[in-house]
């Protein structure tokens, strides 16, 4: 089992940054991609960002690119999302995902809202 909690989410004005952070626990060893997938009222959910736990070989949606950087640390437990030049459009809930290839893991998701 892999647990997932997500942090870093809230209410930012448009242009603006947010960093999100996913600490991963438990059976981590098996987790083969982590990255970001956001859900916003109304619409189905759609992945953001994926990162390779080994390698550390990225993945974006064509809308974040070169707005969002995903990363993780060393230890290779933490996953991160850096979040530059908001847009309203932006606004979702946002889910860490661990894929073992073949089991997906959740997190709670975090809030993201981009309002002025």
């Amino acid at each position: 089992q892999v647990q997932l909690v997500e942090s870093g989410g809230g209410l930012v004005q448009p242009g603006g940054s947010l960093r999100l952070s996913c600490a991963a626990s438990g059976s981590i060893f098996s987790i083969k991609v982590m990255g970001w997938y956001r859900q916003a009222p109304g619409k189905e959910r759609e992945l953001v960002a994926t990162i390779t736990t080994k390698g550390g070989l990225t993945n974006y949606a064509v809308s974040v690119k070169g707005r969002f950087t995903i990363s993780r640390d060393n230890a290779g437990n933490t996953v991160h999302l850096q979040m530059n030049s908001l847009k309203p459009e932006d606004t979702a809930v946002y889910h860490c995902n661990g894929n073992t290839g073949l089991v997906a893991y959740w997190g709670q998701g975090t809030q993201v809202t981009v309002s002025s």
